[in-house]
């Protein structure tokens, strides 16, 4: 009898630790108490992630593989050998969604190579919810990711996306480390129009979440602290 696939499991995790745990669907928790290899960027933050979706499930008899930036790309298809044993395989993002400004892509990308079930659950997206608050065009939009750090780069690439914006009625979504935060909004008060509309999305879930959109002239009349918390940057000309 031919051994039955296992599948991938696309499981969200929490967009910060002073969440609770009904931001997420009881799906997520009967996946994981199914499942015992893991794929994740990190696996210490990984196995606190599980011990509290299910505090019984035996620590010892998890496995995984690691997928982040030192991660060899050679190595990833072996990543998905256990399904070829029936087992199921949970990808974990650090923060919400696996696959989305996450190198589990990749993982997944293989897996419809190799014809392995992909299965994405319900889970929080900072992304998706940024946008869903920010007030902007629901139907048009482009996560671009992080903007080139040179400066001269930076400001042509801001300048691009602001113009594109206007011709395509199309929101603009960017992501940054952290630490940078406040420089990129320093750098979007500089090389936008004054009356192009930006929306910071601060720590979305957490006690501390903050959502605005305002165009640039009224955020060059406001002071905000965003250095160091994760956030998602929203721009849109017209």
């Amino acid at each position: 009898m031919e051994q039955e696939i296992g599948k991938v499991y696309l499981i969200p995790t929490r967009l910060g630790d002073d969440i609770k745990l009904e931001v997420l669907p009881i799906s997520i928790k009967k996946v994981i108490e199914l499942t015992d290899y893991y794929i994740a960027e990190n696996e210490k933050t990984a196995r606190r992630f599980i011990k509290k979706v299910s505090p019984s499930k035996s620590q010892p008899s998890l496995k995984f593989e690691t997928i982040n930036k030192f991660t060899d790309i050679s190595d990833i298809p072996s990543f998905l050998d256990p399904c070829f044993k029936g087992e199921n395989i949970g990808v974990l993002s650090e923060a919400g969604c696996p696959g989305i400004a996450d190198p589990g892509a990749e993982v997944v990308r293989l897996a419809h190579q190799k014809n392995i079930p992909v299965v994405p659950l319900i889970g929080p997206s900072s992304i998706l919810l940024a946008m869903m608050a920010s007030g902007m065009n629901g139907q048009g939009f482009t996560f671009n990711g992080y903007l080139p750090i040179d400066k001269q780069e930076r400001k042509q690439a801001i300048k691009q996306l602001e113009r594109l914006s206007l011709d395509k009625n199309q929101s603009q979504i960017f992501i940054e480390t952290p630490y940078r935060n406040q420089k990129l909004l320093e750098d979007f008060k500089a090389f936008l129009h004054k009356d192009t509309r930006l929306c910071i999305a601060v720590d979305i879930t957490l006690k501390t979440e903050y959502i605005k959109t305002k165009t640039i002239a009224e955020w060059n009349k406001t002071t905000v602290d965003i250095q160091k918390r994760p956030c998602i940057f929203i721009v849109h000309q017209g």
